[in-house]
């Protein structure tokens, strides 16, 4: 992914800073994980996978 996109991005859930892991966009605070289709991070809290509680 650009890096330059990813200094931008933030989390919608929470505001956050994102980085970039394995094939998806995780936030580094509340950890939700963000589907990347296509090239394309798909940043929209409904399609975000929320972290399992341990």
């Amino acid at each position: 992914m650009n890096t330059d996109l990813l200094n931008i991005l933030i989390c919608p859930a929470c505001g956050s800073a994102v980085r970039e892991k394995d094939d998806a966009i995780e936030c580094t605070a509340c950890k939700r994980r963000y589907p990347i289709e296509n090239g394309i991070p798909v940043m929209l809290a409904d399609r975000a996978e929320k972290p399992k509680k341990s």
